[in-house]
């Protein structure tokens, strides 16, 4: 009987790989963590999917310098195509193969998500939409999410505080996508109109779906409202879209937009009608371009995926979340479980990513590592930082 018994155990050990039999953790061997990555590699937001490039690039760098405690970086990248059932079917994939998840993209897939991490002990290591998602959560439903991201609402409020008191702004209008995304600029706008009464109004908001392409309509609403200021909350195919249609009509406001349009990128997809444009960039990230930090990562990210050149600054914004992933696990030590990551990401205290963005604190009570913004200006093929990061308090 034990003879039988013991031979039950020995087909059991040759069914799975060794490393992850005596680990005991999904994604985890004695060599190599794997880490998911969903994204939009096509439709709408594909531009936007560079991020998960960026991330690839930067964990085939850490791998070549001998990768994590003697563990490789095995990155899984899926296409969601922005759709959030897409995405949660890419999720769902995951698991079991996936240790943790990283650079979650779009506030209707985060909101669709929110529950699947705690739920199946998988930690997300940086997302990309509203951080209110999460701050609305109850606290022990954030144990396995870690976020360093800009709050919409406190990123329009600063571009809109900016126009009023750098470039006398009186008349606001706001292009802006019809989700939380777009909404959370609105709040934002307002906030900042109510702490400077009297000081500029908001004649205009004017929503467009994410499937629209034919902007006439739009751009005739925003002309008629005579906003001698344009703040445009949108994808990077419909920011292009709604600045060449006001062209048209020979509409110049000044146009001030959200960090997700700060890829330099925009001048090929909207053209000359992007110079002068404003910029609010984002404290997790940096600049490529502009930064000697920034252009010396990006020069690692073209080395490992020459397909990033041209497109430096998502694929930046991509690797520094991955970076968090990386820190996080120097931290956790050899024994890696979800739970021994949850520590190693806790201990990260006052770190800027290999030099790059403003100060990011995790911490067990605090899980937005970094909400910050800085205005720059798109001038001469470049988006160039106007001044410091003006730090907001986290959310979460």
């Amino acid at each position: 009987m034990r003879f039988r018994s013991f031979l039950i155990v020995l087909a059991l050990v040759s069914l799975y790989p060794l490393g992850v039999f005596a680990a005991g953790v999904a994604g985890v061997t004695d060599t190599e963590v794997v880490v998911g990555v969903t994204t939009p590699l096509s439709g709408p937001a594909a531009l936007w999917g560079v991020t998960g490039q960026g991330m690839k690039a930067w964990a085939d760098y850490v791998n070549d310098q001998g990768g994590v405690n003697g563990r490789k970086i095995k990155v899984v990248l899926k296409d969601d195509a922005y759709n959030p059932t897409r995405a949660l079917a890419n999720l769902q994939e995951m698991k079991g193969e996936a240790f943790a998840v990283c650079g979650l993209l779009g506030t209707a897939i985060l909101n669709a998500s929110k529950d699947f991490f705690q739920e199946n002990k998988i930690p997300l290591i940086t997302a990309y939409g509203d951080v209110r998602i999460w701050a609305a959560l109850p606290r022990e439903k954030l144990e396995y999410v870690f976020i360093a991201y800009p709050d919409y609402e406190d990123e329009a409020e600063y571009l809109t505080t900016y126009g009023m008191k750098k470039l006398d702004s009186k008349k606001l209008a706001l292009f802006y996508q019809n989700d939380d995304y777009g909404k959370m600029a609105l709040s934002g706008i307002k906030k900042a109109l109510e702490a400077m009464p009297g000081k500029a109004e908001l004649v205009s908001a004017v929503p467009y779906e994410v499937t629209e392409r034919a902007l006439g309509t739009h751009a005739l609403k925003l002309k008629e409202s005579g906003a001698d200021t344009l703040l445009v909350y949108t994808t990077p195919t419909h920011g292009a879209l709604i600045l060449k249609e006001i062209a048209k009509l020979a509409y110049k406001p000044k146009v001030l937009t959200t960090f997700t349009l700060g890829d330099p990128i925009m001048y090929k997809v909207a053209g000359e009608v992007w110079e002068g444009t404003y910029i609010a960039l984002p404290g997790n990230s940096g600049v490529p371009g502009s930064e000697a930090n920034s252009d010396r990562v990006a020069d690692i990210l073209k080395k490992y995926d020459p397909k990033i050149a041209g497109k430096e600054y998502l694929a930046l914004f991509g690797a520094v979340s991955m970076m968090h992933f990386v820190e996080g696990l120097k931290h956790a030590g050899k024994e890696l479980t979800p739970a021994s990551l949850i520590k190693g990401m806790e201990k990260i205290k006052d770190w800027k990513p290999e030099g790059i963005g403003a100060p990011v604190t995790y911490a067990p009570d605090r899980r937005h590592g970094v909400n910050a913004s800085r205005m720059s200006r798109a001038t001469d093929g470049k988006h160039v930082p106007l001044e410091e990061f003006t730090i907001f308090k986290p959310r979460f």
